[in-house]
This record gives structure tokens, sequence and C-alpha cells, in this order.
């Protein structure tokens, strides 16, 4: 019985030590946000551009400039403008341009990336109408 009251004295002093230093316990580490907001994915056609939630990438045509989209009003309500934030800066063949409001997306090789709202499932490829000139963005070789 003596060793048990010896050993919890112990186990609280040990305890107090670490209360009377004020440590706290390290917080969890930060979730690294990815620099680009882009993957890679494998499929039956070949590889494909995905955001960080899988969902497919696309490009328009019409989209020609290299610095601005073409794709406003009504058209943002079917696709959706791959958002970079205010300080997201061009690296490599990633190029950020800034839409008409002020907001601004990531582009690849000055092509703006869309989402579709056909697409409901990472893998899904709805949004691809080669007649209305939006097309799966692939990366290039």
């Amino acid at each position: 019985m003596l060793r048990l009251v010896v050993i919890a004295a112990a186990l609280l002093l040990s305890a107090g030590e670490a209360f009377a230093h004020g440590e706290e316990p390290a917080p969890p580490p930060k979730k690294e946000t990815p620099l680009f907001p882009v993957m890679v994915v494998q499929t039956r056609k070949g590889q494909i551009f995905v955001d960080a939630k899988g969902m497919t990438l696309y490009t328009f045509d019409r989209d020609t400039s290299g610095t601005s989209s073409t794709c406003e009003g009504k058209c943002t309500e079917r696709w959706k403008p791959l958002a970079a934030s205010p300080d997201a800066e061009a690296k490599g063949d990633f190029t950020v341009i800034t839409r008409s409001d002020g907001s601004k997306m990531w582009a690849y090789r000055y092509r703006p990336l869309y989402t579709s709202q056909s697409d409901h499932a990472p893998g899904d490829v709805n949004g691809f109408d080669g007649a209305n000139l939006w097309h799966v963005a692939h990366p290039a070789f």
C-alpha cells in the first residue's frame, strides 16, 4: 500500500511541474495549402486536370486573349471559374487572370480553367461539349 502512495505522489509531483511551467500542448500542424489547386489524374482517355475536390477542369475556346475570361454573367452559372486567392502568383505554366469583377482565377498556359455545373462527382466529364467550344483541360507535354 505504501508503494502505491509513493507512486501516486510521484505522479502528482511530475504533473504539477508540467502545469507550473505553463506549458501548453503544441498546436496541431497547419494544413499546407497547395501551391496550385490543380492536380493531374489518369483517366481512360489520358491525363486530365482536376481541382482539389477531384472535379474535372475545362477550357473555353473563346478565351483567346490570354489575359481575360470571356465567360461572364450567366455563363458563370454553368461554368465556375477556378478561383485564385488575391495574392496568388503565376508559376510555370499556371497563370492568374483578373476577371472583370476584380476576382482572380487560375489559367493553364493562359487558358482560364473552369469547373462544370453538369459534373456531380469527381471523374465526371459531362461538361465536355465540343460543339459549344468547351474542352476537358489536359496537361501539355
